[in-house]
């Protein structure tokens, strides 16, 4: 039973090899694929081998306690990093190419210049993280990226995406290599279009006092601002914003609800009693205050739980991404 499951999941490693080879995000013998056979033990591509050829006896079954491998072939040396990514995520998957785009726009910027709405929605902030060596070797750091992102770039090293599916990794790593193709094009037709592009107008905070995250006087900090901002006001009023958005701290009982109308909150109540409930553990809230993490990248990435359909909500989604920027105004402790 467990040979066969193991079988299983070598057969989809190898498609996922040749789809990643076909489509040009990896070459030659770089580029490495893993999936979590269980708790214990996963099975990674083998040291030296083509993405593109990979055969059954060229996926290696791993230890994930003591990273020792099962057999005489041995796995990718990126293996401790997907032991490492195991260990601190649920993720059934990881994969780690080479896009040929991804490597040439990060090699020179470390700042995605997102020109669509599907690029902002699904790939967010992308965490950029510093690569002196072939091999990884400060894990930890993308572990942190990872944390607040199910994609990060190794800076002249390529990508490295987790998820559940196969589907979803390769999803990721696709949308990304076609964003930078986007700005790559946009730049030919204007110069200096990257240049203009992010451009936010950034507020002094200092003077302000931070508060307790989720407490009433954060929470109502952003309904004050939320209610004084005319971008919000404008497009509330445009798109019929009424509706009932709840947020909820998992595991302390604190939840408030947002009662839209006409794009103001004309009432904030202390329930999650609401037909859209986004909720989270307290480490991940904290990155969205601080401007880490999007809220909608966060939910299409199963790091921030939605109750209601994200595509009823996303009807809204240019006011909510401005709810959403606020968010990170409101200083947390």
């Amino acid at each position: 039973m467990i040979f066969g499951r193991e079988r299983s999941i070598k057969k989809e490693i190898i498609s996922v090899g040749r789809h990643l080879y076909r489509n040009r995000l990896a070459v030659a013998n770089s580029g490495n694929v893993s999936a979590r056979i269980d708790d214990k033990n996963m099975l990674i591509t083998a040291t030296g081998t083509s993405l593109g050829n990979l055969r059954y006896k060229d996926i290696v079954k791993v230890d994930l306690d003591t990273g020792r491998a099962y057999g005489k072939v041995k796995p990718s040396s990126e293996s401790p990093l997907h032991t490492l990514i195991y260990k601190n995520f649920k993720a059934r998957v990881v994969i780690h190419c080479h896009p040929p785009l991804i490597n040439g726009y990060f090699a020179v910027t470390s700042d995605l210049k997102a020109l669509t709405f599907e690029t902002k929605f699904y790939l967010g902030e992308i965490p950029v993280i510093a690569q002196d060596t072939p091999t990884v070797t400060r894990p930890e750091a993308v572990i942190a990226g990872l944390r607040s992102n199910n994609l990060v770039v190794l800076k002249n090293h390529g990508s490295v995406a987790i998820a559940d599916k196969f589907g979803d990794a390769l999803s990721l790593t696709e949308a990304l290599e076609e964003a930078v193709r986007s700005a790559g094009l946009a730049r030919i037709f204007k110069q200096d279009l990257l240049d203009e592009l992010g451009t936010q107008v950034k507020e002094d905070l200092l003077r302000e006092a931070p508060l307790e995250m989720f407490s009433p006087e954060h929470i109502q900090a952003i309904v004050d601002r939320v209610n004084k901002d005319e971008f919000i006001s404008r497009k509330g009023r445009e798109l019929a914003l009424t509706v009932k958005l709840a947020i909820k701290l998992d595991g302390s009982g604190k939840s408030y609800k947002f009662n839209f109308e006409n794009g103001r909150i004309i009432r904030l109540e202390r329930d999650c009693d609401a037909p859209f409930v986004i909720s989270a553990p307290a480490d991940i809230w904290e990155q969205v205050f601080a401007g880490k993490l999007d809220s909608f990248v966060a939910v299409t990435q199963g790091k921030m739980k939605l109750q209601g359909q994200l595509g009823q909500l996303s009807r809204w989604y240019v006011p909510f991404t401005r709810l959403f920027a606020i968010f990170k105004e409101v200083k947390i402790k």
